[in-house]
This record gives structure tokens, sequence and C-alpha cells, in this order.
């Protein structure tokens, strides 16, 4: 039985690791989110709790009642595929999700050798708000697919899309691995079926058959799965941003950090984390088997259910320095076995070619990584330029970075010429 909340024939299967627990209860609509015996999860002796609801189907609100040595109270599914638009984050609740039932237009795309990408990164929030919008929104960079595909761009490489608690770090701080952003997710009808209809243009303009209606797009995650299948449809290949280096920035008491109720004041009770902090957040337990496989299981949620052609993992050096060499290692040999047309960028600092090695050789496993030569070339040429007429620009060194040998072949290196951690980039 999986993990989570998932749907199956006659109902809904639900399972959830809590180790620490000693009750586990299954509120919803069916129960007016009240703690009932009737609905108490039963233990299967293998630190996870189970139930099986019958007759719930694709859209039904639910939420997990833990009871623990530190008190008890409501959580939010950890592996959520989406979480309501009202109540508003943080105090919303799970969505039963069916990700097979979303309309992928099959047009035999395929995703672009990694030779060959040419990737736009952007940040969903920022890169085109909508008139009456306080943000971006999924919708928006859909609308700007034929501008993208116009400036040659076969890839977009989207910052982080999961649910994060506050404006502060654009998404570095998720807390909500399996559940899109609440934000990105349109939600006034009229604006909705605006986008609707756009949408249906776009498919039109490539001899694409329509959506059927807008209330497939009543939830965040089906509207992420549009954007990837318009992409598709136009020959772009999507990448997301994954931070598995840590999470958090403000873990409210609904969240995975108190999960299961274990007295507070120590970091190291929580069940995800270690007391290691990292960007104002907290870093993963990757000694933790379950943790790992926490890890491993959304990498993997996101090439199965968005169908998506590649990952680029945040700060791998700080997973590293953190012990989680080996959960690298074991998220990138389950990714090249389930799509290993699908690649996995890391990022790391500095550049270390041990990266990039097969794990079973002893390196993490990625294909390629994140490479600064060439913007410090380019930076430090356009400085040059600015002393003058008569400067001396040395371009030498930038058809040096493009040539770099640091890595075991060139296209291993992700060249760019900005980066959105440092001022200015």
């Amino acid at each position: 039985m999986p993990l989570g909340g998932t749907v199956v024939t006659g109902g809904a299967a639900f399972r959830v690791w809590a180790p620490r627990a000693t009750a586990v209860y299954l509120l919803g609509d069916f129960n007016q989110f009240a703690v009932d015996e009737n609905f108490r999860l039963q233990s299967l002796n293998d630190e996870t709790w189970a139930g099986f609801l019958a007759g719930a189907k694709d859209g039904v609100r639910y939420m997990f009642h833990v009871r623990g040595s530190g008190g008890e109270g409501d959580k939010r599914d950890p592996r959520a595929r989406s979480l309501t638009l009202q109540p508003r984050f943080p105090d919303c609740y799970c969505i039963l999700r069916d990700p097979s039932s979303f309309p992928w237009h099959e047009t035999g795309y395929r995703t672009p050798a990694f030779n060959k990408l040419l990737l736009y990164q952007l940040h969903v929030g920022t890169f085109r708000i909508a008139a009456g919008n306080s943000e971006g929104k999924f919708f928006d960079v859909m609308e700007r697919l034929p501008y993208l595909q116009a400036l040659g761009v076969n890839g977009l490489q989207l910052m982080p899309i999961v649910e994060f608690p506050t404006e502060f770090s654009l998404g570095y701080n998720g807390t909500d691995y399996f559940s899109p952003e609440n934000d990105y997710a349109e939600s006034d009808p009229a604006r909705l079926k605006n986008y609707f209809e756009l949408a249906n243009q776009l498919l039109a303009a490539k001899g694409q058959p329509p959506y059927p209606n807008p209330d497939l797009f009543g939830h965040a995650d089906n509207q992420l799965r549009a954007l990837v299948d318009l992409c598709h449809v136009y020959g772009v290949a999507v990448l997301f941003d994954v931070v598995y280096n840590h999470a958090g920035g403000g873990f409210d008491d609904r969240s995975l950090y108190f999960f299961d109720e274990m007295p507070r004041g120590d970091n190291n009770n929580s069940l995800y984390f270690t007391g290691q902090g990292w960007a104002g957040g907290l870093a993963f337990a990757y000694w933790n088997n379950n943790v790992k496989q926490f890890l491993v299981d959304n990498a993997r949620s996101f090439y199965e259910e968005y169908r998506i052609d590649g990952l680029r993992f945040d700060e791998v050096s700080v997973m590293d320095r953190f012990g989680g060499w080996a959960a690298c290692q074991a998220i990138t040999s389950t990714l090249r076995y389930v799509k290993p047309e699908a690649i996995q960028v890391a990022e790391y600092w500095p550049v270390n070619p041990a990266v990039v090695k097969p794990a079973n050789d002893g390196g993490a496993g990625f294909d390629a990584t994140w490479q600064d030569e060439l913007r410090e070339a380019v930076r430090d040429a356009i400085a040059q330029a600015a002393r003058g007429w008569n400067a001396s620009v040395d371009m030498g060194r930038i058809a040096g970075a493009l040539e770099s040998q640091r890595l075991p072949a060139r296209w291993q290196s992700v060249q760019c010429v900005e980066n959105h951690d440092r001022q200015g980039g």
C-alpha cells in the first residue's frame, strides 16, 4: 500500500509514517473532520498506520489527526498531492487526487538529448503577473509559450513549485513537498475561464484537441500538469527545481515538522529533520531510510505524475555536508531507472566532478552540474569593457570557459551567465 492518500478501486487507501504516534485518525468531509474511533487507522507494525475509506473519490478533503507523547493535533498528509485554496494555507485541508485522470495530449514528444538542452530558468510567481493578480500563475507561464519557443528555448527550468509558507526565499523553503504552491494556481472563476480559453487556443494552434471543461483546473496540481502538457505540445521540456538540502523557514503545527507530536523544544525530536540549520530551515535526517525514501518518492512522483523531463537539485553541496551523499545516490539511481531520458542536474559549489560520477563508482550519480566559469568570465569581460574604448577585454577566458575540461564531458557543465543566488544575478 503506497504512503499518502491513494484512489483505488472502490475507494481510497490511506497510509502514513508515524513511528512514535500512539494513535492516528483519518478526518474529512466524510466525518465532519471529527476524531472518531470508526476512522482510527491501524498500525501495520512497520512504523506506519493505514486504513481504507470505501467510496472515497477524487476531490475528497481529508486530514490526519495524530496523538503522541507531546500532545495531539490535526496534521496535513506529508504526501498530499494538493491542498485546498479555501481555507488557505496553513489552515488548509488535503485533497485526495487521482493523477491518472488528467487528459494528457499524446503528441509523440520526446525529451531533448542532454547536450541539446537550452534552458530558460524562471520563477513562476514573478515571471509574468497578469492584470488583477498579485503574483504570477502557472497559466501565465503558459501564455508566453509561443514567445519562448520563438527564442529557441527547448527547456524551461521552473524554480521551486511546491507549497511554501512565506514570500521569503522564492520557494526555497518548502514544507509540503508533494503539493504545488497554491499561490501559483488561479481560483477566480472568471480569470480561470479566460485561462481555459487561452489554453485551448494554444492547443488549436498546434492542431491538438481542446481540454474538456474549466472544472478540470479546479486544483493547483492540474494547472501545473496543463503547463507541462502545453510545454510538450510546443516542443519545450520542463525541469523542476527541488530543494532536498533543507526544508522550512516557518513550520506550522500541521506540518511534517511536528507530525507525530513529540515533546517540543528540541530540534532533534523531529521525525524528518536534524537539528542542523540551513538557510532559515533544517536539514533532512538523511541517515533515516524512511526520510531518504520520502525524498526518493517525491522526486519520482514528479516524473510519473507530471511527466517532467528532469530535475535541478538545489545545493547538493549542502546535502553532502550534512550526510546526504547516499541519499543523492538513492535518488539518482531510482530516477535513472524510472526515466533514463530525464536529466538530473546538481548544484554543487565549488564544482565537484564526483557529483557526475556514477553512483556505483562512489559518485553522486547526477548527469550534469552547474558551472560558474562562464558566468565569471563574462562578468569580468563586461567590467573590462566598461573601462573605455581602448580597454583590453579577455575574450579568450570566455572561450576557455566554454571549452572547460573540469568534467568528463563539456555538456555536463550547465553554463549560465547569471546566478539567482548572487547579488546582481
